[in-house]
């Protein structure tokens, strides 16, 4: 008795779910156990620094666990159709080299000329990378965004990203 070609080209569809699966489960797990290693130094209430990541944690595995269970019973998910994309033009390589770009610009200035400046860098050079070509108005954005960022970490939320170049003036 042998195997047709679509049936086994099924049963090998199918693994990368499970794939999705146990990268949910492996999550899960790893945010249960860093949640459960905080120390509770601030805690005023019944909800605590731990709370947050054992509660996505758990819902990270009842998700794995409910997606093994539909596959096992023959689910599958559906393919996507790609939307707009046109599926036949390979990747566009010069857009991603130019996000990389601005993505490691920002993580080796930020220490050294602080955030409002490499998050201007950082949002100008995605907005470029991604086609936008009004310079002065991507300027202004980028500027406006990491500065409106900086002060929302450091009055709203309390948490002290570098200032770098700008000490003393923001």
């Amino acid at each position: 008795m042998s195997s047709t070609p679509t049936a086994t080209a099924t049963q090998k569809e199918g693994r990368s779910e499970y794939g999705v699966a146990l990268l949910l489960l492996v999550l899960g797990g790893w945010a249960i156990v860093d949640g459960l290693s905080l120390t509770d130094t601030a805690s005023r209430g019944p909800v605590s620094a731990k709370t947050m990541p054992i509660v996505v944690g758990v819902l990270l595995v009842a998700m794995a666990v409910l997606l093994v269970i539909d596959l096992a019973r023959g689910g599958r998910g559906e393919a996507e159709g790609g939307e707009d994309v046109d599926l036949s033009h390979g990747s566009d390589w010069r857009t991603i080299g130019l996000l990389v770009g601005a993505f490691v610009a920002n993580a080796l200035l930020i220490e050294r000329v602080g955030w409002p400046i490499s998050g201007a860098i950082l949002f100008f050079g995605t907005t470029f990378a991604l086609g936008a070509r009004h310079y002065v108005r991507m300027a202004l954005i980028s500027i406006l965004l990491s500065v409106g960022s900086w002060y929302l970490f450091f009055l709203g939320l309390d948490i002290k990203l570098p200032v770098g170049l700008l000490k003393g003036i923001l």
